[in-house]
């Protein structure tokens, strides 16, 4: 799909002419919407002496099917095994996140196993400790980068992991925060649920996901800002959390913030004989807008990334240099 510059305009983001066909068919019930798997993404956060509250960005890297170059949160999506009753587990039981996210409970299971998980996969961060009101002070090391890469290729499950390691999955450490559906005109499709975590104390994040060419600690208005100048390409529900995020002073201010959790889904239409994408303007079932500033340069995620941006905030790389 080639690039395209979306068009703030008051219908909502302008779609590439080769995609009207696709939403016309949808819209006319022709073809049919891909199926939307399971995903979650965290934002973890910390506090920084001088630059206040930050968060930590993966910018995909341009061979991705999908989101190719943007700024996101790490996440994924569900694991089939994530769901293995057999996970050490401290803190809100599977059941309050049910209801917390409007979904069933082993759903609820998956979604935080997954949540924890893809976290480690792609950042090192560990969201688990030996016992319910201990956590990982460290993940640095050969031995946990191995059960990282087990944990990518499948060889391990979650829950051998950290039985193996004689760990609990720290669910507390967690706060629901929002769910965005990916519109239906997009081929690959993710009905993510968004969390929010501060960093342990002791760990450190990295960039060592092979999806990502480049990670910062950023402050959530400085991110809204890159996306709003055209620098950095920030998909809809990321920017809404940053946005939302960027309200608050402190990671401890983030953790206390009360939310209902509400199912938002951009929708694909045809207005003037063009085709755009709308934001919501309530979520699914009734309820508020989120806040989603109107980037110049949001594109679907099959779009192609933009130029790199400049050098600022300092990257975070596997040699940990953005930590200070």
């Amino acid at each position: 799909m080639s690039e395209w510059a979306a068009m703030s305009v008051d219908h909502g983001i302008r779609l590439p002419e080769e995609l009207r066909g696709r939403v016309e068919d949808l819209l006319a019930g022709r073809v049919e919407a891909a199926p939307a798997r399971d995903a979650a993404t965290v934002a973890v956060l910390r506090d920084h002496d001088e630059h206040g509250l930050q968060v930590f960005m993966l910018r995909r890297v341009a061979s991705m099917a999908f989101a190719p170059g943007a700024y996101v949160f790490p996440g994924g999506s569900v694991d089939p095994r994530d769901g293995e009753a057999s996970i050490g587990w401290a803190g809100p039981p599977p059941g309050e996140w049910a209801r917390a996210f409007a979904a069933g409970e082993t759903v609820a299971r998956e979604l935080v196993c997954a949540a924890v998980r893809e976290t480690f996969e792609e950042t090192l961060v560990l969201l688990a400790g030996p016992a319910p009101d201990a956590v990982v002070d460290d993940t640095r090391g050969d031995g946990w980068e191995a059960d990282r890469r087990a944990l990518l290729d499948r060889s391990q499950s979650f829950a051998e992991f950290l039985g193996r390691r004689g760990l609990v999955l720290r669910s507390d450490l967690l706060r629901p925060w929002a769910h965005w559906i990916t519109p239906a005109v997009e081929p690959k499709r993710y009905d993510t649920r968004f969390f929010v975590a501060a960093i342990p104390e002791g760990q450190r994040a990295r960039d060592v996901s092979t999806e990502a060419d480049r990670a910062v600690w950023v402050r959530p208005a400085d991110a809204v800002d890159h996306a709003m100048r055209g620098e950095w390409f920030v998909m809809p529900p990321t920017l809404a959390t940053l946005s939302e995020l960027a309200a608050c002073d402190t990671v401890a201010d983030v953790l206390a913030t009360e939310r209902e959790i509400v199912a938002y889904e951009p929708r694909a239409e045809i207005i003037d004989g063009a085709a755009y994408l709308v934001l919501p303007t309530r979520p699914l079932g009734g309820g508020t807008t989120p806040h989603t500033p109107r980037a110049p340069s949001m594109r679907t995620s099959a779009g192609r990334p933009p130029a790199r941006a400049p050098g600022h905030p300092p990257e975070a790389t596997g040699h940990d240099t953005a930590q200070g």
